[in-house]
C-alpha cells in the first residue's frame, strides 16, 4: 500500500507537469509514432521481395512487429524516461537525494518521469497485433492467448532489467555512451530480425547474453502454437536470472556509490 501510494502521487504530479507544457505530453507520441510508421514501411519494402523470414511468413512477422512494439509502447510510457535519468543521477551526485528519501531508489526513479504521451502506441500496437493474427489465419483460444499475455509480461520485465542493468554500470565506469549504444545496437537488430533466424554464436548471444532477440520472440510463438515445452521453461530461467543480477549489481552499485558530498 506504501508503494502504491507513491506510484499514484508520482503519477499525478507527471500528469501536471505535462499538462503545464504541452508539448511534452503530445511530442514523444509523434515521435514514436512515427518511428512505428517507418518500421511498417520497413517491413512492406521487405516483404515486397521475399515471402518468408526464416519459418515465419508476413502474418507472423506483422504479429511480432506489433508485438515488439507494444514491449517498447509499455516502456516508453511506464519507466524509460525515468531509467533513462539513472546514469546522469549518479554522475550529477543527485542520488544523493534518492538515497535520503523513505522509498526504494530504484522505485522512485523506476515511476517518477512515467509518459502518458506514448499510451497512443499501446492502441496502436494492438491493432497491429489483431491485423498480424488475422493476416496469419492463427486460431486463437484461452490457452494460447493467456500463454501470450504472461510471455508478453515476462519480457516486459525482462526489457526493464536490461535498461537497468546497461545503466548501472555507471555506478563503476567513467561513461556509460558505450553500453547504451550497444543496447541501441542490440534492439535495433533484434527488432527487425525475429530470434528464430539466429543460430549458433549468434543465437547464444541474443538469448542469453544479450536477451533482446527472445523478447517478442517467445510472445508470438506461444501465440501461434510453436513453442516446445523447452523454449518455454528457458524463456522463465533466463528472465529470473536477469532479475537476480540486476538485484544484485544494483544493490552492489548503491554500495559502491560515492555521494556527492563523500
Amino acid at each position: 500500500m506504501k508503494y502504491y501510494r507513491v506510484f499514484r502521487a508520482l503519477l499525478k504530479i507527471r500528469f501536471q507537469n505535462l499538462m503545464m507544457f504541452r508539448l511534452g505530453f503530445w511530442g514523444p507520441f509523434f515521435v514514436d509514432g512515427s518511428l512505428f510508421a517507418i518500421q511498417l514501411f520497413v517491413f512492406d519494402a521487405i516483404y515486397a521481395n521475399v515471402e518468408r523470414i526464416g519459418s515465419w511468413g508476413r502474418g507472423e512477422m506483422i504479429l511480432y512487429i506489433g508485438t515488439f512494439s507494444l514491449i517498447n509502447a509499455i516502456n516508453m510510457a511506464v519507466y524509460f524516461f525515468g531509467v533513462n535519468g539513472i546514469v546522469g543521477k549518479i554522475m550529477s551526485g543527485e542520488m544523493d537525494l534518492y538515497l535520503t528519501r523513505p522509498v526504494s531508489p530504484l522505485f522512485r526513479l523506476t515511476f517518477e518521469c512515467m509518459n502518458p504521451g506514448s499510451l497512443p502506441l499501446l492502441l496502436f500496437s494492438i491493432c497491429i497485433i489483431g491485423y498480424g493474427v488475422r493476416t496469419a489465419g492463427i486460431r486463437l483460444n484461452a490457452g494460447r492467448v493467456l500463454a501470450y499475455v504472461f510471455f508478453l509480461g515476462i519480457m516486459v520485465l525482462l526489457h526493464y532489467e536490461m535498461e537497468v542493468l546497461i545503466r548501472s554500470a555507471a555506478f563503476y565506469l567513467v561513461t556509460n555512451a558505450r553500453m547504451e549504444q550497444l543496447e541501441e545496437a542490440g534492439l535495433q537488430l533484434c527488432m527487425n530480425l525475429p530470434g528464430i533466424t539466429f543460430y549458433g554464436i549468434y543465437k547464444f548471444v541474443f538469448y542469453c547474453i544479450l536477451p533482446y532477440g527472445i523478447m517478442a520472440t517467445l510472445p508470438v510463438q506461444s501465440l501461434i502454437g510453436d513453442m516446445e515445452w523447452e523454449t518455454a521453461v528457458f524463456g522463465v530461467v533466463i528472465v529470473a536470472i536477469f532479475t537476480g543480477i540486476t538485484a544484485l549489481v544494483w544493490k552492489q552499485g548503491i554500495r559502491h556509490y560515492n555521494s556527492a558530498s563523500s
